[in-house]
């Protein structure tokens, strides 16, 4: 890996029911994922686009995949605005675990919520 090159090339949130978590997914951020099973694995994509070099990821029901409070935290592109997607996570199911906070004037702003499959995520934005 080099500077010039993203951190992050995919990611998985785990999930126990793939038709929940999509539907939640897709109410906080307004978007539709392409559902399909591969390699044994029930998946749900965030929109990408393939060979633009910019990250994505899925949600993924699997054995190996068991949601949790206490796994890696995952930071979702919340821009313009992340109080837009987290003002709609009580509604779609999800708690809010921690606000909107301010990390500082460079870096922007910060919050964590928990989604119905029990996984708590983090949103982050420049305003």
């Amino acid at each position: 890996m080099t500077t010039s090159e993203n951190a992050l090339n995919w990611f998985e949130i785990s999930v126990a029911d793939i038709n929940r978590a999509r539907k939640f997914y897709e109410a906080i951020f307004g978007i539709e994922m392409e559902q399909q099973n591969m390699m044994g694995m029930e998946m749900a994509f965030f929109p990408y686009d393939p060979g633009s070099g910019k990250a994505s990821g899925a949600l993924c029901k699997s054995g190996m995949h068991k949601p949790g409070t206490d796994g890696v935290k995952l930071y979702l592109n919340g821009n313009p605005d992340l109080a837009d997607a987290l003002g709609k996570v009580e509604a779609a199911g999800g708690a809010i675990v921690m606000p909107k906070t301010k990390i500082s004037d460079d870096i922007g702003y910060m919050a964590f919520f928990s989604d119905t499959e029990g996984n708590v995520v983090a949103l982050h934005s420049q305003s």
